[in-house]
């Protein structure tokens, strides 16, 4: 006989275990999701800048601090959170926990954070301490206050320090070489020249990127930048300037005053370029192309040599090719990327035609006044076989075309002449020059 089904007893049923109650998870801003201090970020934000150029009242003092900090506008998006930290923090969102931020001072700026990342609050270490007027469970709690970083290693200081753009500082050496004035008293200077001005622009740089913070965080290469990054502090990065710069001082006295005097000029027109000039349409291209013949100039002075006029009007047009083709390859990127105009620099992206006929107008320029040189009387008493130099010219000319085409293809990610060290064709025609002279000498 067929047995009735049986029918399920909800009493019978093992007992279901309840679901813990989510915890809530609160982070430590300063110390644990932020790799950087936020202080520092409000300093060197835009608003701030200008606030600390026209003054705040005259009211020294962290009055003065909290004020700008509190009138800065920093933007959250692009920050540089700790990612470990970040992921666990929506690993705990996923499953139903709060979060909530831990900041001492800077509430208003604390909470601009917590809301942009969809945290639900921020308290105070005085509130946890005290347990008391929190809005959850003070004893189910879990706390991220510190994450263990390590110091910044020499590799990110060395990128920082922009080392690979040392070889820009070469040209210190080109005046005792197209002298021919080469020997153990002339380079000794002019290798304590290339040593001052590394120091100089090491020291440039740092200040031009805290200047750019915000826009190097929203550039898809330059955000890798060690400050933009957060891989080093800035308040390791500030100290480390005047350090520098005091080293460039005192290597330059070694050398003359005058060579100080060049190393000032140079200093001063960088940190104007770094605070004005790079925003002002090809005013920015001409001051590069006067920093790099500079460089140039401090050259002759360290090593005592006349400086030729032919080659100050030669490299007067090749780094204004090259300033103007660093300018055509970060607007192609940008294009490529679909990026809007650059906010830090006054050029469009429906430039680039123009600039790219400019930077060819340079160039062949450059190879017209090498080629007036070689037809002068100049290059008699230096070389014995200066019709050989004629060679050179047809090298320029595919050394230039080639910069202008792979820039044009987005394949050139650094300035020309970094990547003219790291191009191979660059190379063996840099290198066939260099034999060229040395045969026609």
């Amino acid at each position: 006989m067929e047995q009735p089904a049986s029918q399920y007893d909800p009493s019978e049923a093992a007992p279901q275990a309840r679901p813990a109650p989510a915890r809530t998870l609160v982070i430590d801003l300063e110390g644990a999701l932020l790799r950087s201090e936020l202080l520092m970020e409000a300093l060197f934000s835009a608003p701030a800048r200008m606030l600390a150029r026209f003054g705040a009242g005259g009211r020294p003092g962290m009055a003065v601090l909290t004020e700008v900090l509190a009138r800065a506008r920093i933007d959250y998006a692009h920050l540089p959170y700790d990612a470990e930290v970040l992921n666990r923090a929506l690993a705990a969102r996923a499953r139903g926990a709060k979060i909530y931020l831990v900041a001492e001072r800077f509430a208003d700026q604390a909470a601009g954070i917590s809301a942009h990342l969809g945290f639900d609050g921020v308290v105070t270490p005085a509130d946890l301490a005290a347990g008391g007027n929190l809005p959850f469970d003070p004893a189910a709690i879990e706390r991220i206050d510190h994450v263990n970083r390590d110091r910044a290693s020499l590799r990110t200081w060395a990128k920082a320090l922009r080392l690979y753009q040392y070889a820009k500082n070469t040209l210190v050496f080109v005046p005792v070489l197209t002298a021919h004035q080469v020997n153990v008293a002339t380079l000794g200077t002019t290798l304590l020249a290339f040593l001052a001005f590394s120091a100089c622009a090491s020291g440039a740089y740092l200040m031009n990127d805290l200047l750019d913070l915000a826009a190097d965080r929203q550039h898809p290469t330059k955000r890798h930048r060690a400050l933009a990054a957060g891989d080093l502090p800035i308040s390791s990065a500030l100290p480390a300037i005047p350090a520098l710069w005091l080293f460039a001082f005192g290597a330059s006295l070694c050398i003359s005053w005058t060579f100080l005097s060049v190393l000032v000029a140079y200093l001063v027109t960088t940190i104007a370029y770094s605070l004005v000039l790079k925003r002002k349409m090809l005013v920015d291209v001409v001051t590069l192309a006067g920093l790099y013949c500079l460089r140039i100039v401090a050259g002759a002075v360290a090593a005592g040599v006349v400086l030729s006029e032919w080659l100050m009007v030669f490299s007067l047009f090749v780094f204004t090719s090259l300033a103007l083709i660093k300018r055509f390859s970060e607007l192609s990127m940008r294009q490529g990327e679909g990026l809007a105009d650059p906010s830090n620099r006054d050029y469009r992206i429906s430039d680039l035609h123009i600039i790219a006929a400019m930077a060819a107008a340079s160039a062949m320029n450059a190879v017209t006044v090498f080629a007036l040189y070689v037809s002068s009387s100049a290059v008699t008493p230096l070389y014995s076989r200066p019709w050989m130099l004629w060679l050179l010219a047809p090298l320029l000319l595919y050394w230039f075309g080639r910069a202008l085409m792979i820039a044009h293809r987005r394949e050139m990610p650094d300035d020309p002449i970094i990547y003219a060290f790291r191009d191979g064709a660059s190379r063996t025609t840099v290198a066939a020059m260099v034999c060229i002279m040395l045969a026609a000498i």
